[in-house]
């Protein structure tokens, strides 16, 4: 019996096969492969198992992000956020205007005239856009308003400042020609109505705000500062202010108001306690503002411990060694510390400038025998003549006179200040009548 083979009937002959469609199908998909391959390397199809795109921000939320950042406290970050925002929407309006409410409130965190002239600049660009895309807005014409009303004080004087309070009063009639309930801008017309020495319209404003919106930081901000402007109503600020820190609990210029108040009540145990609030929350935010530790340099002048006063402007001055403002302080310190030599080269380095060498023995870490080559490069540009420097350049020119010694040129450079005072304040009766004390004692020697 023979063993049954498979298909033994072809074992020896070969099998049938349709070679020519096994070729014109390996043909095919090479061509489709070499397709595929083409459009990959030039970007037209994607390649497979790559991360999904990141999605492209909106304007919303970098907006988002720029009222947490206010919230926080980080007022530079707030502003770069919503400077962002505007970017993808520019024709956005509320954007603009609240861009332009946390730069106008940021220049509050800068120390001197230059500084904060040119962040309320800034401001006043981002709430002009703000009214030019939206010229129904009220909030808008209420944040313009604002803007200018801190623009035109401290930082300038005479018409310039008066130029300014007109223009904000215009744009706070049309805020609320727009909307006569809107609380922020009846708040701005309080603000702008005590600027102008208005003080009844100022707190019939400040109080109308607070009964249509108890809920808005601003409110609060200037109901207090109306109380504090009043005189004797120091009490009804602190509780005014602590609300407003309520809404908005990181904002360090609002406890820096708080210790003011407590410091005008002499309860200076409280004013350190707020002041030192503040100089917490920077330390959170990892920001380096000198304001807090002057206050409470001050408040410790004014209890007769020069010692702690000192050692706080010294840390001002180790965060911002280039800053005039914060040597003049220094001086303001030594002077009321009786270190009267001490304060003549802090006030020369901050009113006059001074080379980096002497702004560096001023901060007490070179001597004049310091190698150059090893001094930090801080120069000091002079500040000039100013409300807000006024007081410098005359507690500089009293200590001079009275430091003089015959022989030195200490009144010939007391009598150079008192001169540039004359030229702008000979009509203020309390400066002229220190300034003519400084010119007796070197006339009269």
């Amino acid at each position: 019996m023979g063993i049954k083979l498979p298909d033994d009937r072809n074992i020896f002959r070969p099998r049938s096969t349709n070679n020519a469609i096994r070729i014109y199908f390996l043909i095919f998909f090479i061509v489709i492969g070499a397709f595929i391959y083409r459009e990959v390397m030039a970007g037209e199809i994607q390649k497979p198992f790559l991360p999904t795109p990141t999605p492209t921000r909106t304007a919303n939320s970098f907006a988002s992000e720029g009222e947490t950042n206010f919230q926080a406290g980080k007022l530079d970050e707030a502003i770069t956020s919503y400077l962002e925002a505007t970017t993808l929407e520019p024709n956005n309006s509320e954007i603009w205007a609240e861009l332009a409410r946390i730069q106008a409130y940021s220049s509050n965190l800068l120390t001197t005239d230059a500084e904060k002239r040119t962040r309320l600049q800034d401001a006043v660009k981002s709430a002009e856009t703000a009214v030019a895309v939206d010229p129904e807005n009220s909030t808008a014409f209420a944040v313009q308003a604002f803007v200018y009303d801190w623009y035109s004080y401290p930082l300038y004087s005479g018409e310039e400042s008066a130029t300014y309070l007109l223009n904000a009063e215009r744009a706070i009639a049309k805020a609320l020609q727009l909307d006569s309930q809107n609380a922020l801008a009846i708040a701005y017309r309080a603000e702008i109505f005590l600027d102008q020495l208005r003080y009844n319209e100022a707190l019939d404003y400040a109080k109308r705000a607070l009964e249509i919106n108890p809920n808005l930081m601003d409110v609060h901000r200037i109901y207090a500062l109306v109380m504090e402007s009043i005189g004797n109503s120091y009490d009804q600020a602190i509780e005014s202010y602590k609300k407003a820190a309520e809404i908005n609990p990181n904002l360090t210029f609002l406890y820096i108001s708080i210790g003011v108040n407590y410091r005008q009540l002499k309860q200076y145990d409280l004013a350190l306690e707020y002041f030192a609030r503040a100089v917490k929350i920077n330390e959170q935010n990892n920001i380096k503002d000198p304001i807090p530790y002057l206050a409470i340099a001050n408040t410790y002048i004014n209890i007769g411990e020069s010692f702690a006063a000192a050692r706080n402007v010294m840390k001002a001055v180790e965060f911002t060694p280039g800053n005039a403002n914060v040597y003049a302080q220094l001086g303001l310190v030594f002077f009321k510390s009786r270190n009267y030599e001490g304060s003549i080269p802090a006030f020369s380095c901050a009113l006059n400038g001074c080379t980096a060498l002497e702004s560096c023995i001023v901060r007490q870490e070179c001597s004049e025998d310091s190698d150059p080559a090893s001094v930090p490069p801080y120069e000091i540009t002079g500040l000039p003549l100013s409300d807000s420097t006024l007081v410098y350049y005359y507690t500089y020119g009293s200590v001079l006179s009275a430091m003089h010694r015959k022989g030195d040129d200490q009144c010939q450079e007391a009598m150079r200040i008192f001169d540039l005072i004359k030229k702008v304040y000979s009509t203020d009766t309390a400066t002229m009548s220190i300034v003519n004390a400084g010119v007796e004692i070197c006339t009269g020697s």
